[in-house]
């Protein structure tokens, strides 16, 4: 028998509750933490259609990497999705664990080392590393094996993170060696990326005014938020099949991302 504590001890030690920023949520959202666990289903998000597909799937825990509950709940009525959701998972009985940026800010078995890995990066370290150990911090640096033209170090990106658009800044003409990434939000490292010597800067949820602050010194690329972090749905679930073995964890075969792209 695995109970659900067990489980979040072991995602815990890898990304530790103490990690997450002040603002956010990570943490066991909904659910008993001594009841045997039956099946986990990892996801980017949760909602109502992955609360539904965990219990077709016989899962009784869902972690997830952002939290369906971000801000305090007065209510809980129905009257959203988020409220929707924690209600079924209260009906059905499933727990909701949520390791968000916990699981940015470290340096192995991260999102930001995940992101690197799909790009072939080498040589990896953080970003802004926040202790002296070098393993806790926002975002990553690496090399790529060879160096690309800006073109198709482009169409490396589209290809490896599956994006359907990438925006970016207008190329500066230079060869693409050293990239700098950050899944979700990651904006505010642009200074820390252009102090690591990057060309190329992969993050998301970039403002139009923003991209005036690469001034030509680096090509700010916006994959866009999920298409940044889809892959750590994979990750969690890598992790989780090789610590426990007495139940099944599985991937959602759902796609959350609430953004469409129209192309004409």
């Amino acid at each position: 028998m695995t109970t659900i504590k067990e489980v979040t001890d072991y995602l815990e030690r890898i990304a530790p509750g103490h990690l997450q920023e002040s603002y956010d949520n990570a943490g066991l959202i909904v659910g008993d933490p001594a009841t045997e666990v039956t099946g986990v289903l990892t996801s980017l998000d949760c909602t109502e259609e992955i609360i539904e597909e965990a219990a077709a799937r016989g899962c009784n825990v869902v972690v997830a990497h952002h939290p369906i509950v971000f801000r305090g709940l007065k209510r809980l009525n129905g009257a959203n999705y988020v409220e929707r959701t924690v209600i079924q998972a209260i009906r059905r009985g499933i727990a909701i664990y949520a390791i968000h940026t916990n699981l940015d800010n470290v340096r192995f078995r991260g999102v930001n080392e995940r992101i690197a890995q799909r790009l072939g990066l080498q040589r990896l370290r953080l970003l802004r590393a926040k202790d002296e150990t070098g393993e806790v911090g926002s975002g990553m640096v690496g090399e790529l094996p060879q160096p690309l033209s800006e073109g198709d170090f482009l169409a490396l990106l589209h290809e490896r993170m599956h994006a359907t658009v990438v925006r970016h800044t207008p190329l500066t003409g230079k060869e693409v060696r050293t990239v700098a990434v950050a899944g979700g939000a990651g904006g505010f490292l642009l200074a820390d990326a252009k102090a690591a010597g990057a060309q190329a800067f992969v993050t998301a949820d970039y403002k139009y005014h923003e991209f005036f602050d690469a001034e030509g010194d680096i090509v700010i690329c916006d994959i866009g938020h999920y298409e940044s972090e889809q892959f750590t749905t994979q990750l969690l679930a890598e992790l989780l099949t090789k610590e426990f073995t007495t139940f099944a964890v599985l991937s959602t075969e759902r796609n959350t991302n609430p953004v469409r792209y129209y192309v004409g």
